[in-house]
């Protein structure tokens, strides 16, 4: 592949909902500029977008491929994104190195929740944008009831810059707009409008005559004098109002019938930005921030926005440089980890096909394989000269499953596997929680989760095997409760002896506080260190119910020692022992965390919503109206929300969402606390 300047680059994020055709246009423009001799297909597994075995397992995207396409002398970088919701962060990373955006659109189905969701990313990060109505030779084909259904979406005014010609089983190509021609499917030439469309084909070019006059004053005046513009006027005029985003284009094509793929392409060239013409990205230098623009005599500023793990080639970084130029085999300074990294291969990646190079110039998107520290979101640039782009935001993990290894050759490669994962997916995440002793993976929806277990045993070779997750309750008291526990243990030589007489009671303003009370020398002071050890450990293993306690201050107030039997591990044991009748004696209470969640949902679903929060135990905050959707605020216990990614999806049609962030420990009601204790004692009676 040529090298491109920055003026001769578009970076354009094809989103959409899942199965509304975007990989197989993709493979429509491959074939259609000659970068591949045959169409594949999704069903038979070969198309250039969709080359992981998972994806082609599944027969869906899951993450986002890169397809540089060469036409005219211009070099556009496709990324085709997954468009299911559990995937959302790919389409996040994509948009966010993009200039501009193509939203591919079902010409059955319409707007669909994945169309939503890219939608609303795409005002997030204020792009430009094509609506793409897709498959146009489908039963039940409907250009104008698919363009409204985008309409319902946004204040923007939708302007067709095509037609379809026919629809369904009539469908026979398209009518251009622009030049005022009818394009039959198979690409044969261009002939006129049919005379029973020529009404309507006049009527939608006027319109789009009158939005292109508004791109610049010279047209407008021009049109309001004559009437009328020339196909290069109106282009030019589209490319003004296309580029502020004052209007969105919508074109008509079919992949399947390679028609309206030239125009596209076009198109893209035509009214996209190159990265030259958007605003400067801004990064944190040492003296503040920096604006950038895309030259290639700028200061050098690359941003990692995707990374992946492949079993023959190791680490594949992917990037776009905003701001200066790369060399190959340079060295590059990572200001984040504090690491030089040499860029020993840098590539123009093809969907799986790695193209060397030897320089990428400002704006464009490459790949470079086994760089060592660095991963998603950090910033390469010259050492001399630090900076650091912004990293976007992404939504919160809120599915989540407790995972153990399947061997105990996994159990030590489980750990380092999933940083590996969480670094190349920035919705995906960890940790170990202590309450509960769980390690518990975190994302997106329970595919997602699937899909990354997968990645664990075919890429890392590490078995994982997924359970329910506990809850992480904590034990606490509600009065005071007080213990005298001895401990003597006499078993020939020397023997063990303390006696502690031990008092507990609620403590709200701390986790854990140990105090004594012992006067005269009942106990020796160098003995109280061992007492406060053995209840401390008591504390991380609970007392009811095996959860951390919290919230509790243990006084010793009395006890006896033997002069010569007494030790520091006999007042830990009896300190532990005393501390757990005590806590047995004062009320014990098991509290639960509450979540502070707030849902999203079309207006029809929240009758349902409502009455599925009222099962859930949930105390409904307020309700308000945001941008035509419903919205409530709750305060939910977290045992009702561990499967509410599912849920939501199910009860809204997947077009609800929700976020959530912990707001308080409650008490557990006791009928619920009663079965998770009696629970917690079976498994007791299991293990022994």
């Amino acid at each position: 592949m040529q090298e491109y300047t920055t003026e001769y680059i578009r970076n354009i994020a094809m989103v959409s909902h899942s199965g509304a055709g975007k990989t197989m246009l993709s493979e429509a423009f491959l074939f259609f500029t000659k970068a591949i001799g045959r169409m594949g297909q999704v069903e038979d597994g070969n198309t250039v977008a969709d080359f992981e075995d998972e994806e082609q397992r599944r027969g869906l995207s899951l993450s986002t491929a890169v397809l540089p396409i060469e036409y005219q002398q211009h070099k556009l970088n496709l990324l085709d994104t997954p468009g299911a919701p559990d995937f959302v962060g790919e389409t996040i990373s994509a948009l966010s190195v993009s200039d501009a955006a193509l939203v591919v659109v079902d010409s059955v189905a319409g707007v669909q929740v994945g169309t939503e969701l890219a939608w609303n990313t795409c005002d997030r990060f204020d792009l430009p944008r094509f609506v793409l109505v897709n498959r146009m030779h489908r039963d039940s084909a409907n250009f104008e009831n698919a363009k409204n259904s985008v309409a319902q979406l946004t204040d923007k005014r939708l302007i067709p810059v095509q037609l379809p010609w026919g629809q369904g089983a009539n469908f026979q190509g398209l009518i251009d707009l622009l030049v005022m021609q009818a394009f039959p499917i198979g690409g044969g030439p261009a002939v006129d409008i049919p005379a029973d469309l020529a009404e309507q084909a006049k009527a939608a070019r006027q319109e789009l005559v009158e939005a292109a006059a508004e791109g610049s004053d010279e047209l407008l005046e021009k049109y309001l004098e004559s009437g009328e513009l020339s196909a290069e006027e109106i282009m030019q005029g589209l490319q003004g109002v296309v580029r502020r985003g004052l209007f969105v284009p919508v074109f008509a094509a079919d992949a399947s019938d390679q028609v309206g793929i030239s125009q596209l392409l076009q198109a893209f060239i035509t009214l996209m930005p190159s990265p030259a013409d958007v605003m400067p990205a801004k990064a944190k230098g040492s003296g503040g921030e920096v604006e950038l623009s895309a030259s290639d005599s700028g200061p050098l500023a690359a941003y990692i926005w995707k990374t992946t793990a492949d079993p023959y080639v190791g680490k594949i970084t992917y990037g776009r440089v905003y701001s200066g130029k790369l060399s190959n085999d340079s060295r590059v300074w990572n200001p984040k980890r504090e690491q030089e990294e040499r860029l020993a291969s840098l590539s123009i990646l093809r969907g799986k096909e790695q193209m060397p190079v030897k320089q990428v110039h400002a704006g464009d998107i490459f790949v470079v394989a086994k760089l060592g520290e660095t991963a998603t979101g950090d910033t390469l640039c010259d050492k001399n000269q630090s900076l650091e782009l912004p990293v976007p935001e992404f939504p919160s993990a809120l599915y989540q499953v407790a995972v153990t290894p399947k061997t105990q050759a996994d159990s030590a490669k489980m750990g380092p596997t999933l940083t590996r994962l969480a670094e190349e997916d920035m919705t995906l995440s960890w940790h170990n929680e202590p309450a509960t002793k769980q390690t518990i993976l975190q994302g997106m929806g329970d595919q997602h989760i699937d899909v990354a277990i997968r990645k664990a045993q075919d890429k890392f070779q590490v078995g994982i095997e997924t359970h329910e997750p506990k809850v992480p309750y904590l034990e606490a008291i509600q009065g005071k409760g007080q213990a005298v526990y001895r401990h003597k243990k006499q078993s020939g030589g020397s023997g063990q002896f303390a006696e502690v007489h031990l008092r507990v009671e609620p403590l709200p303003e701390a986790e854990f506080e140990f105090a004594s009370e012992v006067f005269g020398g009942a106990i020796s002071s160098n003995y109280f260190p061992a007492i406060e050890k053995g209840i401390r450990s008591q504390l991380v293993s609970g007392v009811v119910a095996g959860y951390p306690v919290k919230n509790v201050k243990a006084i010793v107030f009395d006890g006896k020692e033997h002069p010569v039997d007494s030790k520091p591990v006999a007042f830990e044991i009896a300190g532990r022992n005393a501390f757990k009748e005590a806590f047995r004696a004062a009320k014990p209470v098991l509290l639960e965390p509450v979540m502070k969640v707030r849902i999203t949902v079309p207006e029809e679903n929240m009758g349902d919503v409502m009455g599925d929060l009222n099962s859930r135990r949930a105390q409904v905050q307020g309700m308000e109206q945001e941008a035509g959707r419903s919205v409530v605020n709750a305060l939910v216990p977290l045992a009702e929300m561990l499967r509410y990614t599912s849920d939501l999806r199910s009860i809204s049609g997947g077009r609800g969402a929700f976020t959530m962030e912990p707001a308080h420990y409650d008490q557990v009601p006791a009928h619920l606390a009663d079965a998770i204790i009696a629970a917690h004692k079976d498994e007791g009676d299991e293990e022994d």
